[in-house]
């Protein structure tokens, strides 16, 4: 099977693709996305200057924004890149696509995704299953390998946009494994090598801080499920605490010493980007943008509004900055922080009075990262895949997971659409994702006997179809295309944007019910 998710992933990597240099779309024979200037790009910064200047270095726009961990993975990289072509690691050679970078680019992409490879191994190997299956491929931990080898999203993320996602996913989910498997120090130590790779993980270490507290520093339980005090084990606080300063100085203490902290942070985290990705992620956000721009439109046309008045309308030029809603207030970084946590804290809190062990951990972990997609600040729409992979484990032990994981999964991944827009990828995109969702659909179906979707939820998703055909056939051909190009984005991420909430209320409820269940037996 793994022969075969490499096999595939090579011969789909190398499509044809647009370049977005800026505010505009250039057709480049290069064949790759942005993503990929930016990745050669921090190639060339790593390789070609001091550290010192990795995080002040601005001759593209394309600056390096990732912890200093993942910068020193890009400079182990670059020097394998210089045996393929030295003029990729010049920082002025802007858009540089020559036949030999965008070969070593594909390459350690799935060279890294052994990573990925060996963490679905050890998940499947931490699955629950019921006895006396002799069917292999109905088996969970066949469908739970299918379900995250052959996922759609992480496939046109990595392999046709270009990312490393399978290698960050990989850590991710081997650290998820080994709590699974009670090894809860290695699975600190993953994540917190994670967290100084790529710093979008700092969403879910609210579930990981809690539960290690909570299982782990403490080693006892009184006979009511909550924590007996007094089994506080300070030796394994000290543990994890020299796990995380340790990482955490091999990461950043190099800049530190330099003085250089504030000009790492400020990189990490620039607030200036705005709300909203130039893409809509299909979150609250998406439809509170909606809301917002119905009602002023609503306005203008019943002449309460003056339009001359209003704020320019950039949240659906698709453009990555700063805007101002018309009606509705508008949105400031610390209320998306505010909401996250308001949103997360729930579920924290579960897993603090009753854990339920590690899987109450894995579902506490989803909840969080859905819960920060769907209220955070500049949420890109590839961060669905941060609840969907871990999701996938659940999905294959409960039947009510496999329900919620099937919507989920069939939104969130139709959403990620927008990334691949050229015709030549309409009919890759559209046969990769029918076939992942078929399998989906027919495996947890079968494993689980009997139908996981109610009408409403079935309807819904038939929608999406509808959707697709108003976006790629019946838009394009109307006036209104070359005037309004943004709808179609805006009718996916919005459609689309139902669905997710949906599975995050479903999720959340199926949370709750766990924990009453759990205080009404202990009554």
């Amino acid at each position: 099977m793994c022969y075969l998710y490499v096999e595939l992933q090579s011969v789909i990597s190398i499509p044809p693709r647009l370049i977005h240099r800026g505010q505009a779309s250039v057709y480049d024979t290069g064949c790759h996305s942005t993503d990929f200037e930016v990745h050669r790009n921090w190639l060339a910064i790593t390789h070609s200057l001091p550290v010192s200047k990795w995080y002040h270095e601005n001759t593209s726009e394309w600056t390096l924004d990732y912890p200093p961990l993942f910068a020193w993975f890009e400079y182990s990289l670059s020097h394998v890149a210089q045996h393929f072509d030295k003029e990729m690691l010049v920082v002025q050679n802007l858009i540089y696509t020559s036949p030999a970078t965008i070969l070593f680019q594909r390459l350690s992409v799935i060279v890294t995704d052994i990573v990925f490879i060996y963490a679905v191994k050890e998940c499947c190997r931490s699955v629950r299953e019921e006895k006396g299956s002799k069917d292999l491929l109905g088996h969970p931990f066949f469908i739970l390998a299918a379900l995250l080898l052959w996922n759609f999203g992480l496939l046109i993320v990595d392999h046709i946009h270009f990312q490393y996602n399978g290698f960050l996913f990989g850590i991710l989910l081997l650290s998820v494994a080994r709590h699974l498997q009670g090894r809860h120090l290695e699975g600190a130590l993953l994540f917190t090598v994670l967290l100084n790779l790529k710093h979008i993980y700092l969403y879910i270490a609210p579930a990981y801080g809690i539960f290690l507290l909570r299982s782990y520093c403490f080693t006892k339980d009184n006979t009511d499920g909550s924590v007996r005090w007094s089994s506080f084990s300070p030796v394994r606080l000290v543990a994890l605490g020299s796990i995380v300063i340790s990482v955490g100085a091999l990461s950043f203490g190099p800049f530190i010493a330099m003085g250089q902290l504030p000009q790492v942070l400020s990189r990490l985290f620039p607030f200036k980007r705005g709300l909203c990705h130039a893409y809509w992620a299909p979150n609250v956000w998406a439809l509170y943008n909606m809301v917002d721009k119905a009602l002023s439109v609503l306005g203008v046309r019943l002449k309460l509004l003056d339009v001359a008045k209003l704020p320019k309308a950039s949240m659906t030029g698709g453009l990555v900055q700063e805007f101002q809603h018309s009606i509705l207030p508008s949105v400031s970084p610390s209320i998306t922080l505010i909401c996250t946590l308001l949103s997360i804290m729930p579920a924290v809190l579960s897993i603090w009075c009753r854990p339920r062990g590690a899987r109450g951990f894995l579902r506490c972990l989803v909840v969080c990262a859905l819960g920060s997609f769907m209220f955070g600040w500049h949420v890109h729409e590839k961060a669905i895949l941060m609840a969907i992979l871990p999701f996938s484990i659940l999905a294959v032990e409960s039947r009510e997971d496999a329900g919620i994981f099937l919507m989920l999964t069939t939104t969130g991944h139709y959403s990620l659409f927008p990334l691949l827009f050229t015709a030549a990828e309409l009919p890759i995109k559209v046969l990769l994702m029918l076939l992942f969702t078929l399998y989906s659909f027919t495996s947890l179906k079968k494993l689980f006997r009997g139908s996981l979707l109610n009408p409403l939820e079935t309807t819904y998703l038939l929608g999406l179809v509808a959707v697709e055909i108003l976006c790629e056939v019946v838009y394009p051909l109307s006036p209104w295309q070359h005037t309004l190009p943004f709808v179609p984005l805006l009718v996916t991420s919005v459609y689309c944007s139902l669905g997710v909430s949906y599975s995050f209320i479903r999720l959340y409820v199926s949370l709750l019910r766990q924990h009453g269940t759990d205080k009404h037996k202990q009554l």
